[in-house]
């Protein structure tokens, strides 16, 4: 069974600034229990700020409270399509090395599919 990306993605994804602090969105995001946060500017995608990214800016030394998203998320994410199934979107993150990956539906952001949810699509055993 075919399994695309718009039956397993999380529509409500949580979103930021670039002139949000590393600190404010790293306290969202535990607060929230997200992965990542999309950085938005209006309706335009500009990147994805995620743990490992928060992670390095802390290792770096530099102080989360004072250093804005813009300096340490990737910008222009890899983005999917709500029509890629999910064997695509596993296989496209695994290669690029990344977790999170936002969908979007034209170029309006329409939800974010983590590995997590690729790999419950894969481990769902039909009820016996």
């Amino acid at each position: 069974m075919v399994v695309k990306l718009r039956d397993i993605m999380t529509r409500e994804v949580f979103t930021s600034s670039l002139d949000t602090t590393v600190a404010e969105v790293a306290k969202a995001m535990v607060k929230g229990r997200f992965g990542s946060a999309i950085i938005m500017q209006g309706p335009l995608l500009l990147g994805i700020l995620t743990e490992r990214d928060v992670l390095r800016a802390a290792a770096s030394g530099a102080d989360p409270t004072t250093s804005l998203t813009s300096e340490w998320m990737t910008k222009h994410p890899v983005t999917a399509s709500p029509d890629m199934d999910s064997e695509e979107a596993a296989q496209l993150m695994l290669s690029q090395g990344f977790r999170h990956l936002p969908v979007v539906d034209e170029e309006t952001l329409a939800g974010i599919v983590s590995l997590r949810d690729l790999l419950s699509v894969r481990i769902r055993r039909p009820p016996a």
